[in-house]
Formats: C-alpha cells, structure tokens, sequence
C-alpha cells in the first residue's frame, strides 16, 4: 500500500488507547490505522456495540494489523485503565469539575515525560455520538481539550486519535533530535568547489551574451555569487549543478542529448 514499507521497523509502543463502547467496526479500524501512522501500538476497546473481532475494523485499518491483533476488549471502563498510573480523557466541550484541562501539546509533553518515567499512560476516547460521559472522566487524573471552531467542534473519533498520535510523534521525535525524513548526509562542499563554480557558470553565461551592458558585468556576477552562497551547498550540489551547466554548453533545444549527438555523453 502507498505511504508504507514493510522493509522498515515498525515503531510501536507508547500510551494505550482505549476506545469507550465504540460503535462501527470501521471508526475502530480507522482508529488503529491512525495509531500506527504515528507509532503507537496498543488499543484497548471497551464493550464495543457490534463485538469483537470485527472484519470491517480489519479492513478499515489499511494493513495497521498489529494494531487491530493486539487490541484488548474489556467489559468496563475500569478494568481497561486498571494497570495504568496515568490517563487523560479526551473531550471537547468544557466540563465542569477540578481536573486540569490541557492542550493536546500539553498533554503529549506529559505523556512522554510520564512514560519515559517507567509510567503506563493512556488516552481515554469517547463514543461517536456522546463522547465520554461525566463519571468516566472522573476516572481520568487530567483533561486534554482540542482547539476547534466552537461553533462546530464535532471530531470523529479517528480524527481525535490522529491528533493526539500526532503530537506524542512530534514530542517523540523532538526529545530525540531527529526527524523521520532526515536527509542522507551529504558533504559541505569546499570554497574551492564553490568558487570553481562560479568560474564554470559565469563563462557559460559570458560566451552567450548574458552580460550586458559589459560595463554592469562586475556587478552582475556580484549578484549571483551572493544568490549562490546564500545557502551552504553541498559537495552534490555542486556537481548537480555544474553538471547542469555542462549539459547546457554541449546541447541544445534542436540538439537535445540522447538525440544522436555525436558530442553525447554519459556521466
């Protein structure tokens, strides 16, 4: 499926999430394929309506299967967050009551802190229709609240998930340093690389007439050497674009490479 590699290590792990009476199969599966797209592995499911297992979760989950065969039924709220030493309910609307209300930033920096501790946590989600009922947010120890319009603050249940997935990746990531598309590492290119550059460039400009008046010539090549050193480049750039450069000398519009040019080469 496009967007997954089955090369690659799944991540896994994280705080549990766990479903109060979800109602469709589907909300279920969209949920676990949300859950893997940012790591987190382990779903709980508190008497879902339509049982347990469900081929309609499978299918909705888009291969997210280690996450649909992991996930736990129980018969009460209680019983699933019983093993946990910390949980947020997931809510958004205001509720009345003496638990603190977080960000969902805010609670994923918590979360991480808690669970890098040695703490299991866990994220309590609401039904579709109702979300989570007074007394099982009682259950909870904070609140996270979404920032959404008020005027229409309705989120399905596997957008909610995804949010809060995504914030735990975010803090996940920026506690580590890294990012999950770092660049392959690259080698700064050398000013002697750069400035055989700037010779390679401006002569292919100059044999075309690029610089004109010749009395701004000076200032011209000014103004490119500042656009070219604006950023560090690379060891690759450099050979990119002089190559680029190369390719423009030896070839035109009416003599393209690759056309039978006997000037046709290969790098």
């Amino acid at each position: 499926m496009s967007g997954t590699n089955s090369e690659l290590e799944l991540i896994t792990g994280g705080p549990v999430i766990v479903l109060v009476e979800p109602q469709l199969g589907e909300n279920i599966g969209m949920v676990a394929r949300a859950m893997a797209n940012f790591g987190l592995s382990e779903l709980r499911l508190v008497a879902p309506r339509d049982g347990w297992p469900s081929e309609k979760a499978r299918a909705a989950a888009s291969k997210a299967d280690h996450v649909i065969d992991g996930a736990v039924v129980f018969d009460t709220l209680e019983a699933a967050i019983s093993d946990l030493n910390f949980v947020y309910a997931t809510t958004a609307r205001m509720r009345d009551g003496f638990k603190p209300v977080r960000s969902p930033i805010v609670a994923a920096k918590t979360l991480k802190v808690k669970h890098d501790a040695g703490e299991k946590v866990g994220i309590l989600f609401g039904r579709e229709k109702s979300g989570l009922a007074n007394d099982e947010v009682a259950l909870a120890d904070e609140i996270v609240t979404f920032p959404v319009n008020p005027a229409f603050a309705s989120l399905n249940i596997a957008q909610a998930v995804l949010l809060m997935s995504y914030e735990w990746m975010k803090q996940s990531m920026e506690s580590e340093d890294e990012t999950l598309f770092a660049p392959t590492q690259q080698t700064p290119a050398t000013k002697e690389q750069l400035f055989g550059f700037f010779e390679h460039i401006e002569e292919a400009l100059d044999s075309r007439g690029f610089f004109r008046p010749v009395a701004k010539k000076p200032k011209i090549i000014d103004n490119l050497r500042a656009v070219w050193s604006r950023r560090a480049l690379t060891h690759e750039e450099i050979r990119l674009l002089r190559g680029v450069v190369s390719s423009l000398d030896r070839f035109s519009r009416k003599n393209p490479r690759g056309a039978g040019n006997p000037e046709d080469f290969d790098d």
